[in-house]
């Protein structure tokens, strides 16, 4: 190669310009735009928010006012979904529901991943006997079909929302609790959680602050995907009357009201319904974005 084919790439035969030193840092802290999966995360933690805080200033009507003049009109820009057998407005029926369906889901799994990360975390660092216990009792609760448990549980409690909270939350917690023991068996090892205990950290201290932190990741992503069963799991129990009672407009309950008027008015089964398809998915994509971008299986 000759001097001239050397020095042809620069203007006036010189070695190409360099970027400027500050370049690189200026472009790694340029503002990144939010993806499209970001936006429609936020939008959903939004309306979720919106729903269970403010339902009245989404729902066009009072969701108990009876007015048997409109009972079964169809979907109008009067009443979206329409109007149901005693002329309750359908959609602010579905808004203020959310309250009772998606709060609950919300309040089951909470409750379920804190109970259940709590007893996995301790019967793995137990272990021996306490272990073999423990996991013992977590196998006759997943022993049972599920939603055959959560309705003898339901029945034995009395009909209602709180006994079908307790139901389900009796249901979910042992999924965490073994998911959970599994992960800290494998963190125990780790140089991070012997260096702490030859330092001189007591074992709850390891366990708060060099062992659970690490089974968020995880948790949250089957928290994210169990709220869209446990929302299916509450509105099943309501739609079999173990659930929440009349005139409460939940979800479940709105769709066995109007499953006799399904051939006359398809709209009052139909719309709810299609809501709760809706939501469930979306709790589930997210779910199962969440566990992709985070590489678990």
């Amino acid at each position: 190669m000759t001097a001239s084919q050397a020095h042809a790439g620069s203007p006036g035969g010189g070695p190409p310009p360099a970027a400027a030193p500050g370049a690189a840092a200026r472009r790694s802290r340029a503002p990144r735009r939010p993806t499209w999966s970001q936006i429609w995360a936020a939008a959903t933690v939004l309306t979720i928010a919106a729903l269970l805080l403010a339902p009245g200033w989404l729902a066009p009507s009072d969701p108990y006012h009876l007015d048997v003049s409109q009972r079964f009109q169809p979907p109008t820009a009067a009443h979206l979904f329409g109007t149901d057998d005693a002329g309750r407005d359908i959609f602010s029926r579905v808004i203020h529901g959310a309250r009772y369906s998606i709060g609950t889901s919300l309040v089951v799994v909470t409750a379920a991943a804190l109970f259940g990360t709590v007893y996995g975390a301790a019967a793995a660092w137990f272990g021996g006997a306490i272990d073999r216990v423990l996991m013992r009792i977590v196998d006759v609760f997943l022993a049972f079909p599920y939603l055959v448990f959560a309705m003898a549980i339901s029945a034995s409690l009395g009909r209602g929302l709180t006994s079908a909270l307790i139901a389900l939350v009796s249901l979910w917690w042992p999924s965490y609790a073994r998911m959970v023991r599994g992960q800290v068996l494998s963190l125990i090892k780790d140089y991070h959680v012997r260096a702490a205990r030859t330092l001189g950290a007591s074992g709850p201290q390891i366990l708060r602050w060099h062992v659970v932190p690490h089974t968020y990741d995880q948790v949250l992503v089957r928290y994210t995907l169990d709220l869209g069963q446990a929302l299916i799991a509450l509105t099943g129990l309501s739609f079999l009357g173990l659930g929440a009672q009349p005139p409460t407009p939940e979800w479940g309950l709105l769709i066995a009201d109007a499953k006799q008027y399904a051939l006359t008015a398809w709209w009052a089964a139909v719309l709810p319904g299609c809501v709760v398809f809706l939501v469930t998915l979306n709790f589930m994509s997210l779910g199962d974005r969440l566990r992709r971008r985070g590489g678990l299986r």
